[in-house]
């Protein structure tokens, strides 16, 4: 794999670090379902750091969240000499909140719903968009380093976002 680092910050950061931060302490290893295990502490991030967030924090978080996932997904790519291996999940990590944009808190839509079903109705729909990869969603897959790795999974949880949306105002 011919692959040049487009986040140069990651290069400051060392190897083992990198590696363990892109597989969340190297637990994707530990499973035949590594997204799924990603997908399923990004939620626990969510729950923990995001839930109560004002709007524009939860924004701002997410953003700076998904920056760094990058390039250190870059980073480990690099390491790694491999294109989106499934032993990194921190992309899946990072892309849950960005389901539940809009739904959050005690008084945000997902409560008048009674929370759970919404929130695994979001986590069902963002891992079947992110195992399918309709709407061109695989394109994003073939944009080279960090980027790309993580790209996918922001769409699909767009994505995810988008029509979760639509389901409940529907009601």
């Amino acid at each position: 794999m011919n692959h040049k680092l487009n986040f140069y910050w990651a290069r400051l950061l060392p190897k083992n670090w990198v590696i363990k931060c892109a597989t969340l302490g190297g637990i994707a290893g530990k499973s035949s379902m590594p997204g799924t295990i990603g997908s399923a502490l990004g939620f626990i991030l969510y729950a923990l750091v995001f839930y109560n967030l004002q709007p524009f924090f939860y924004l701002l978080l997410l953003f700076v969240c998904a920056y760094i996932a990058m390039g250190i997904c870059d980073a480990a790519e690099f390491h790694m000499m491999q294109k989106d291996p499934s032993s990194i999940i921190l992309d899946e990590f990072v892309a849950i909140p960005f389901i539940f944009i809009g739904l959050n808190g005690y008084q945000g839509l997902a409560a008048d719903w009674n929370g759970w079903p919404v929130y695994l109705g979001g986590f069902i729909l963002f891992r079947i968009f992110d195992i399918v990869k309709p709407f061109g969603i695989t394109k994003l897959e073939k944009i080279d380093g960090g980027l790309g790795c993580v790209a996918d999974d922001l769409v699909a949880a767009s994505v995810s976002c988008l029509l979760l949306h639509i389901i409940l105002l529907s009601f």
